[in-house]
């Protein structure tokens, strides 16, 4: 007879392993990381930093001077004896007719010999091409030209000065024969040597017309060999003071209107200088009267000069353009918010039309103005019912929009908007306010390429 078992099978109910549970969500959670990490885009992201933008406006300006034209007063072969921009005294010889041309080819002969320089004017030069080789700047090749020209000129006066003490025989016997005159000034002025037609141009008289460069045409009267009576011999500028006119919009004239002096730079060589000016009105057209009373001689050969007016200069956070973005937002009453005792705006929502239940949430104030919060959709949703803490009035989310200009804010590896306030901007950057509520802040760091980045974000650097 066979023996009972005595084994009882027993059910084993399943049991829930919390420790399995929490494995498997790590698993996910690393899962889904990798896999946002690997098919998401790296972030370009920018440090916060202080700066300054300056408003400015570059205008094509007129010089006007207190410039009186010589003229020759002999018909003849002219020589020059002083250099172009060169200071003069009272009685200095400017230059010399010869009305035989005999002596003046002399004059230009020997003038022409470099030879007979004496140690100082050598040393003088030297001097000169030290200095300017060891100040050149590469951006600026113009002064090359413009040193050359100088350099050129002194040894020329020196020259032709050489030349008229060496001949002093042949001249002392011309003059008695009245065949060659030494000129001198009567008055002290800085000497050049050309004309154009705006000599008696002065801020009372001149038009629109004197700013149109098409048909400008100055007149070099340092390679003259030969003159009549009433040719021009030099010119003489008898003042350090001078002008500069530019036509302005009334945009300008509004932003100085506060001001006796605007700071000017001028193009030419980045020289810059604070001056006093005054507006003039001519035929509907605003000009600005810029008032200068030193660096004249550095601008003595041109009629037209380029200059940067430096109307404004705004002061704060310094961030690239292509960070800046704009953001849709509620905009809520703030009479329809609750004070908690975190002391953080709530709301109380009615997410269901037909039913009483309400729910308090805190939601991410972006920016407020007098009357309005601005939330986005991150605990509240077009539709929902806000009810007054005190009072049965409701107010519709979604009823009012508004719209922000911020940059995403990246500190904590994922993107926050921030609003911002724009001070001044140019091409590349922007100047925004500082410590502003809602704002970024010194040093933060922000996505570089705004538009391409969403609100929580995960940054991938």
């Amino acid at each position: 007879m066979a023996k009972k078992s005595k084994v009882i099978k027993m059910h084993h109910r399943f049991k829930l392993d919390i420790g399995v549970v929490i494995f498997l969500i790590i698993i996910i959670y690393v899962v889904f990381n990798v896999f946002d990490y690997l098919t998401s885009s790296p972030v370009a992201e920018y440090e916060v930093g202080q700066g300054t933008i300056a408003t400015n406006y570059v205008y094509h300006g007129l010089i006007l001077r207190d410039e009186t034209v010589v003229y020759a007063g002999q018909r003849g072969y002219i020589n020059h004896y002083l250099k172009n921009a060169g200071k003069a005294s009272v009685n200095d010889v400017i230059y010399s007719i010869d009305t035989d041309g005999g002596l003046s080819k002399k004059i230009t002969t020997a003038a022409s010999d470099g030879t007979n320089l004496d140690t100082q004017t050598l040393s003088e030069i030297s001097g000169k091409l030290d200095s300017f080789r060891n100040s050149y700047d590469l951006n600026s090749f113009s002064a090359v030209n413009a040193f050359k020209n100088d350099i050129a000129s002194q040894l020329s006066q020196t020259l032709s000065v050489n030349a008229l003490q060496t001949l002093e025989e042949d001249v002392g016997l011309a003059e008695a024969n009245h065949t060659f005159h030494k000129k001198k000034t009567e008055k002290p002025g800085i000497i050049v040597y050309y004309t154009d037609g705006y000599e008696t141009v002065t801020a009372d008289n001149f038009t629109a017309d004197h700013f149109n460069i098409t048909d400008y045409a100055s007149v070099t009267l340092e390679n003259n060999a030969q003159v009549e009576a009433a040719d021009p011999a030099y010119k003489r500028i008898g003042s350090e003071a001078w002008n500069i006119i530019i036509p302005v919009s009334e945009e300008v004239v509004k932003q100085l209107e506060e001001d006796e002096y605007v700071r000017i730079r001028f193009c030419k060589d980045n020289f810059t200088i604070s001056v006093p000016f005054s507006v003039i009105k001519k035929d509907g057209t605003s000009y600005l009267n810029l008032s200068l009373r030193t660096a004249m001689i550095r601008y003595v050969n041109d009629r037209f000069v380029d200059i940067e007016l430096v109307v404004s200069q705004e002061a704060g956070l310094k961030i690239p353009n292509s960070a800046i973005t704009s953001k849709e937002f509620y905009t809520i009453p703030k009479e329809y918010f609750t004070k908690q005792e975190s002391s953080e705006p709530g709301l109380l929502i009615r997410k269901d039309k037909g039913k009483t239940e309400l729910t308090l949430v805190t939601p991410t104030i972006y920016y407020e103005n007098e009357d309005y919060y601005y939330v986005d959709d991150e605990f509240v949703s077009a539709g929902d019912l806000v009810v007054r803490n005190d009072s049965v009035d409701t107010y519709s989310i979604g009823k009012d929009v508004g719209e922000l200009t911020g940059v995403y804010n990246i500190n904590k590896g994922y993107a926050v908007f921030k609003q911002i306030n724009i001070l001044s901007r140019n091409e590349n950057y922007s100047i925004v306010e500082m410590k502003t509520v809602y704002g970024i802040a010194l040093y933060d760091h922000i996505a570089l390429e705004g538009a391409k980045v969403k609100e929580n974000q995960l940054v991938v650097k």
